[in-house]
C-alpha cells in the first residue's frame, strides 16, 4: 500500500491513541493519505467505497476528539465504517474485508474493541447508544456515547423510536447525522426533503457558517453562543425538528472540514444532555467516479483505482434479481393492478427498468420494513395487486406485518424474496436462512423455492394469480443457467415435480437451489429426486408416496435446519405414522460468517461435494450400496 511504501502519517497510526498524537495540522493531510488508502485498497478485492469516502474526515475527527474505545462510538449500519477500521489498528488486514477469514464487512465486538456495537441493518445506532449512555448514567461514569446515523437510515422508524425517547431524558448522548443525500441509492421521503431545506436556506446557511466562528471560541462562549444561536434561528425558523424532540441542534456543518469538525465536537463533548450535529458529507468524497455516481460506487467489485474502470465478471444468464424485474415489468404490462414496492433496494432488487417503465407504480418507502409490508396490504385492500421486493434478511424487520397485516386477512401481496439462503461476503447479518423457517408457520400464506430460473418466473406469476398472500424466495446471484421462458403459466398449487427416478431406495427431496446441488449425487447413487417447489403447502401426496416406495429419504434445503422445510416433512412423515429413515440436510445452527457464497455453501457442506458426502455417509451407515464413483 502507498503509506506502507512511503512512510507517511497514516503508517503510523496503529490505535487511534496514535492520532491522538499528532497535531491537529497534521489532520487534513492524514484524511488525504487514508482517502487514498482507501481507494487503493478496496480497489483490489471490492466492497463498500462511496460511503466510507464520506466519513474519512469525519472518523478522523472523532476518534482525535473522543477518547476511544473508553468513549462509545456506535457506527450505523456499517458501510460507511470502513476508514473507522483503518485507524483502529486493522489497516494491513482491509484487503481481505468480506472474505473468509478476514475482516468482517461491518463493526463487530468481536473483532475489536473499537467495535462498540454490531451492527450490519440500519437505524440501530441511536437505540443503542442510548442504552450505553443509560448505563453510563446508573454506573455514574463519565465515558461518552457517540451514534453516526446516515439520512438514509433515518428514514427507518426504530430510529425515531430512540429520538423520542432521547429527547425525554437527562442522559449525555451524541447523534451525529452525516447527511449525504443518499442512502444506498438516493435518498426519498419527505425527512429528506425536510435536510434540504435546512441546507438551502442561505440565511441559516450564514448563520451557521457565522456559529462556526463563534464555536472556535468555546467552551468560556458555549452559553452566550448557545442562546444567541437559538434566538437567531428562531427569527428563521420556528426551530429543528430535532430540538423539538429534546435535543440541542448544531449544524449543519462541512463534513470534509476536519478542523471544524475537531473544534465543534470538542466542544460539545463536554455538554450535558442529548445533542444533535448535523454533519454534511459528499457519498464518494475524492474519488472522481464515485462523485459522479456514488450509486455504482455503493459496493463495487474489484477495479482500477487509476481508471475507474470496474472489473466485471464474465457470466451468461441474468441473475434471479434480473429475472424478477422482467418478470414485473411483462406482468405490469398484462395487468394495471400490479405495483412494485421496495425497501430502498431499487438496484438490488432488480427494480431498475420498472421504475423507469412505470414510474406511478412504483413505490420506494425507504428503509422501512414495516411499512413496506403494511403498504402492501392497503393497496391489495383497495384491489390493486401490490409486490414487495424485499431480501430475506430484511424481512425478518417486518415479520409482525406479514403475520397480521397480509396473511391474517388473506391478502393477494406477493413476496419477491431476494438473497434468501447463504449470500456470502456480507456476513451473518445478511445471511437468508431463516426464511422457510419463519415464513411456513405462519397460516394463509403460499412458500415456494425455485430450482432455476425459468421456475422463479413461473412461481412469481403463479403467486400473482393467487388470491391469497405468496412468498417466492430465491438465492443471490445466477442459477444453473435454465433460461426463462416468455410464456408464463401457473403451476399447481402444493405439487412438487419428480426430477429422477431412482432405483436404489433412496429418495432426494430437495428444495430450490439444491436440487441442481444434488443432481450429480443422484445419479451416482441411483437416487430418486424430487424438486419439491412448494414449501407450503407441501406436496403430502408425494412425500407419502416416497416413504411408502423408498429405504431411505434426503431432504436438502438452503435454510436453518431448526423449523424448516425439511422438519415440514418430517412432520407429514410422523402424521402418516412413517418410520422411513430420513436425513435432514440444511444450514447448521450457527451463525454463518462472511466470505464468498460459493464458500459458505462448501463450508455448511451445501455444494455439490457437500451434498454427495453427506448423503453417501447416510447411505452406507445403513449397509446400503456405495456410489458410484464420481466422474
Amino acid at each position: 500500500m502507498a503509506d506502507e511504501a512511503q512512510g507517511g502519517l497514516l503508517a503510523a497510526i496503529e490505535t487511534p491513541a496514535d492520532l491522538r498524537a499528532l497535531r491537529r495540522a497534521d489532520l487534513r493531510p492524514l484524511a488525504d493519505e487514508l482517502r487514498r488508502y482507501l481507494i487503493e485498497t478496496v480497489g483490489q478485492m471490492g466492497g463498500h467505497l462511496a460511503a466510507g469516502l464520506g466519513t474519512v474526515e469525519l472518523a478522523v475527527a472523532l476518534h482525535y476528539v473522543f477518547d476511544t474505545p473508553y468513549d462509545r462510538l456506535i457506527w450505523d449500519v456499517g458501510h460507511q465504517a470502513y476508514p473507522h477500521k483503518v485507524l483502529t489498528g486493522r489497516r494491513r488486514r482491509l484487503s481481505s474485508i468480506k472474505q473468509r477469514g478476514g475482516l468482517a464487512p461491518f463493526p463487530s465486538r468481536s473483532e475489536s474493541v473499537y467495535d462498540a456495537f454490531g451492527v450490519g441493518h440500519s437505524s440501530t445506532s441511536i437505540s443503542a447508544a442510548l442504552g450505553m449512555a443509560i448505563a453510563n448514567r446508573l454506573t455514574a461514569s463519565d465515558r461518552r456515547a457517540v451514534a453516526v446515523i446516515g439520512d438514509g437510515a433515518m428514514s427507518a422508524g426504530l430510529a425515531w423510536e430512540a429520538l423520542n425517547h432521547a429527547g425525554s431524558m437527562d442522559v449525555d448522548l451524541l447523534v451525529v447525522l452525516n447527511d449525504n443525500d443518499m442512502s444506498i441509492s438516493e435518498n426519498v421521503g419527505a425527512l429528506s426533503k425536510y435536510f434540504a431545506r435546512l441546507l438551502s436556506g442561505r440565511t441559516y446557511s450564514h448563520l451557521r457558517e457565522g456559529g462556526k466562528k463563534v464555536l472556535r471560541k468555546m467552551p468560556a462562549a458555549w452559553e452566550l453562543a448557545r442562546r444567541s444561536e437559538v434566538h437567531a434561528k428562531g427569527m428563521v425558523l420556528p426551530g429543528t425538528l430535532f430540538e423539538e424532540m429534546g435535543f440541542n441542534y448544531i449544524g449543519p456543518i462541512d463534513g470534509h472540514d476536519v478542523d471544524a469538525l475537531v473544534t465543534t465536537l470538542a466542544n460539545m463533548r463536554d455538554l450535558h444532555g442529548p445533542q444533535f450535529l448535523h454533519v454534511v458529507t459528499q457519498k464518494g468524497k475524492g474519488y472522481a467516479p464515485a462523485e459522479a455516481d456514488p450509486i455504482k460506487w455503493h459496493g463495487p467489485g474489484p477495479y482500477d483505482p487509476a481508471s475507474g474502470t470496474l472489473f466485471k465478471e464474465t457470466s451468461a444468464g441474468p441473475t434471479y434479481s434480473q429475472v424478477f424485474g422482467e418478470w414485473l415489468c411483462d406482468m405490469a404490462e398484462l395487468d394495471g393492478r400490479f405495483v412494485g414496492i421496495t425497501p430502498a433496494m431499487r438496484e438490488g432488487s432488480g427494480l431498475v427498468e420498472f421504475e423507469k417503465r412505470f414510474p406511478d407504480r412504483y413505490f420506494d418507502v425507504a428503509i422501512a420494513e414495516q411499512h413496506a409490508v403494511t403498504l402492501a396490504a392497503g393497496l391489495a385492500c383497495d384491489g390493486l395487486r401490490p409486490v414487495v421486493a424485499i431480501y430475506s434478511t430484511f424481512l425478518q424487520r417486518g415479520y409482525d406485518q406479514l403475520i397480521h397485516d397480509v396473511a391474517l386477512q388473506r391478502l393477494p401481496v406477493v413476496f419477491a424474496i431476494d438473497r434468501a439462503g447463504l449470500v456470502g461476503g456480507d456476513g451473518a447479518t445478511h445471511q437468508g436462512v431463516f426464511d422457510l423457517s419463519f415464513l411456513r408457520c405462519v397460516p394463509n400464506l403460499v412458500v415456494m423455492a425455485p430450482a432455476d430460473e425459468n421456475e422463479c418466473r413461473q412461481m412469481l406469476y403463479t403467486a400473482g394469480q393467487l388470491d391469497q398472500p405468496a412468498a417466492v424466495r430465491y438465492p443471490r446471484g445466477r442459477g444453473p443457467g435454465v433460461a426463462a421462458e416468455k410464456a408464463m403459466r401457473a403451476l399447481p398449487v402444493g405439487r412438487a415435480e419428480l426430477r429422477r427416478q431412482g432405483a436404489s431406495g433412496l429418495a432426494l427431496l430437495a428444495f430450490g437451489t439444491m436440487v441442481d446441488a444434488a443432481a450429480a449425487t443422484a445419479v451416482d447413487l441411483d437416487a430418486t429426486l424430487v424438486n419439491m417447489r412448494f414449501v407450503k403447502p407441501l406436496d403430502e401426496a408425494m412425500i407419502a408416496e416416497v416413504a411408502a416406495s423408498h429405504r431411505a429419504i434426503v431432504t436438502l434445503e438452503e435454510n436453518a435446519l431448526a423449523g424448516g422445510a425439511g422438519t415440514a416433512v418430517l412432520e407429514h412423515l410422523q402424521r402418516l405414522g412413517s418410520n422411513v429413515p430420513v436425513l435432514q440436510v440444511g444450514v447448521p445452527d450457527s451463525f454463518v460468517e462472511h466470505g464468498s457464497r460459493e464458500e459458505n455453501l462448501a463450508a455448511a457442506g451445501l455444494d455439490g461435494a457437500g451434498v454427495r458426502a453427506s448423503v453417501e455417509r447416510f447411505w452406507r451407515g445403513r449397509g446400503l450400496p456405495r456410489a458410484v464413483p464420481a466422474g
